[in-house]
């Protein structure tokens, strides 16, 4: 497992710990925790746009997200993301 420091200012400090108290896990557990969330809302922001632009087909996408193709599904609509087009859709019909 690799080591990350970092710097932060004070008030987001004093966030954290009360995160950590809130959570009942020490500081390691707890940033690996935030971490680990905040980059797989990160890989989904990053699948919706590739999918929204057009450059991965709705099922790569769905694998850049980490998630299932259903659950996908309803992100994207949740987050109003139009996901057909015609040059993706026999890349996503042979996926199945």
């Amino acid at each position: 497992m690799g080591t990350v420091s970092t710097r932060v200012p004070e008030d987001l400090e004093e966030e954290l710990e009360t995160y950590l108290d809130e959570k009942r896990v020490d500081r390691s557990t707890g940033v690996r925790k935030l971490l680990g969330e905040a980059l797989e809302e990160w890989r989904r922001e990053q699948a919706l746009e590739a999918l929204s632009d057009g450059t991965l087909s709705f099922t790569k996408a769905a694998e850049l997200a980490g998630m299932s193709v259903w659950d996908f599904a309803r992100l994207a609509k949740d987050e109003d993301v139009v996901w057909i087009a015609d040059d993706h859709i026999e890349d996503d019909l042979e996926a199945f």
